[in-house]
């Protein structure tokens, strides 16, 4: 957040702040987003009054055979619960990877509506990426909770797993390097975007992922190419709602929203039959979506995933999420680039005959849902959020907190919620009033689901919101993250 806030002061617009805030997350946050990772991106353009989508998702290799991922028997349970494949082979290591747009979609993004150049914004994540990963309390935890899976590849072990245990804040050691991505990100820096795909450091990922069995090679990514596509709308009462087409949360999202638009709420907060026509639509949105998914709720969903959101000086605004799909992603860091690679192969079903079956050169289905949403022909808000599959529900509540119940970004965002993202219980913050937790128990079976540090059992959402009367903008981050943060440049 710093890191856009700073390229703003020298000028710089909301796209180009936020194209600098996705490069510095790799250097400080490389368990949810970086160099090896996916995403999608929504840009409000105020002097056009229009909406656009930077879609950077995931494609798998053109090489990958479904044979080198045979069925066991049984499920395995990291953030869905898919037919377990030999070795894990879909979760973790060298053939998880999927292809990774994140250089490509943000140098687009900058190309086509920033105004400085990349090694400008680049610059941030390089000076962050020298100075290294301060080790703090939160660190140690999302290490020593991969630790296990961390283990099995050296490159990974010998930067997160100093002497073979999660790295803690000493006297002498403060701060931890990534090996090699400094380097990676200076050579970005003066080669230019595309360098990672048809480049020096396109031909090191791809000699790495060779020599480790992967499935990726240097022709995969000399294909890629992140698109611009027009936006999904909805109408939502005086709302006009942008969102990612194609294989996201958007499609969902704005269903349910069609749903609610024949309810009548009370403004100041949602009450018992808010809450209740929330589980209600939700429940028949997911029931929707996972039909030919064969995807199941697993109540250990780690968090993983960053989303973030900027408004500058101009009314221009930016949503975006990336990811590396789980925490650490594939857990596989390139040794000769220092990137954390995704396992974006994870999203598809290892099953076959199904719409989201595994297979080459396809794009999977995918939970992302970053939003920006339009009121009175005015830019009002975007916002988005981290989390896996309770992403979109999280999106949903709070964009009817907003816009039916009249609630401020604060109150909005520290208003318990429910997640009803499929499986038979409709987890319920027991924050709630108890007259709104004995309704949702009449109509459903639910799960007490504290809103926790760790585990994360809600979604990690964040916003930025102009305000219609005064023009004033403000932003906030999720209130149960100790790393979310939000900063503003005074009047």
């Amino acid at each position: 957040t710093q890191a856009a806030l700073d390229v703003m002061r020298d000028g710089g617009n909301a796209v180009d702040a936020a194209v600098a805030t996705g490069f510095a997350l790799g250097s400080i946050e490389p368990w949810n987003s970086g160099l090896g990772g996916i995403g999608f991106m929504l840009v409000y353009l105020a002097r056009e009054k229009r909406v656009a989508v930077v879609d950077f998702g995931p494609i798998s290799p053109q090489s990958l055979d479904v044979r080198d991922y045979p069925l066991t028997g049984g499920f395995t349970t990291d953030l869905f619960t898919w037919p377990s494949v030999l070795d894990d082979r879909n979760v973790h290591g060298p053939k998880s990877i999927a292809l990774p747009g994140v250089v490509d979609g943000l140098g687009l993004a900058l190309e086509r509506f920033g105004s400085m150049p990349l090694r400008d914004v680049l610059a941030p994540a390089i000076a962050l990426a020298d100075q290294g990963m301060p080790i703090d309390w939160f660190l140690t935890l999302k290490v020593a909770t991969m630790a296990a899976d961390l283990v099995h590849y050296p490159s990974t072990r010998s930067i997160y797993l100093p002497n073979a245990l999660p790295p803690v804040s000493t006297s002498a050691t403060t701060h931890l390097k990534l090996t090699g991505l400094a380097a990676t990100l200076r050579r970005l820096a003066s080669a230019g975007r595309r360098d990672f795909y048809e480049g020096e450091i396109a031909a090191s990922i791809a000699n790495d992922l060779r020599i480790l069995g992967g499935n990726l090679t240097q022709a995969d990514l000399a294909a890629y190419r992140a698109r611009i596509v027009a936006p999904l709308e909805a109408t939502y009462r005086d709302a006009r709602v942008f969102l990612a087409p194609g294989l996201t949360g958007g499609a969902s999202m704005a269903e349910t929203l069609g749903e609610l638009a024949n309810e009548k709420f009370g403004r100041g907060g949602p009450d018992a039959h808010a809450f209740v026509t929330y589980a209600k639509v939700l429940r028949a949105a997911y029931a929707r979506r996972l039909q030919g998914m064969g995807e199941i709720k697993d109540a250990r969903d780690p968090g993983c995933t960053t989303h973030f959101n900027v408004v500058d000086r101009d009314g221009n605004m930016v949503a975006v999420t990336q990811t590396l799909l789980s925490i650490f992603g594939s857990k596989l860091v390139l040794p000769s680039t220092g990137i954390l690679m995704n396992n974006g192969i994870m999203w598809f079903d290892p099953a076959p005959g199904k719409p989201n079956s595994l297979g080459p050169e396809k794009r999977p289905l995918t939970n992302m849902c970053p939003v920006i949403v339009r009121r009175e022909n005015k830019p009002s808000f975007a916002m988005g959020a981290s989390g896996g599959r309770k992403i979109f529900p999280a999106v949903f509540q709070i964009t009817s907190m907003l816009i039916d119940h009249d609630m401020s970004l604060e109150a909005a965002f520290h208003q318990p919620r429910i997640d009803a993202s499929g499986g038979e219980t409709v987890g319920v913050d027991p924050r709630l009033p108890a007259a709104t937790i004995d309704r949702l128990k009449a109509n459903f079976p639910i799960a007490f689901t504290e809103h926790t540090v760790y585990p994360g059992n809600f979604a990690c959402p964040s916003a930025v919101l102009e305000d219609p009367l005064t023009g004033e903008r403000s932003g906030i981050g999720d209130v149960m993250s100790p790393w979310s943060g939000a900063v503003g440049e005074p009047h």
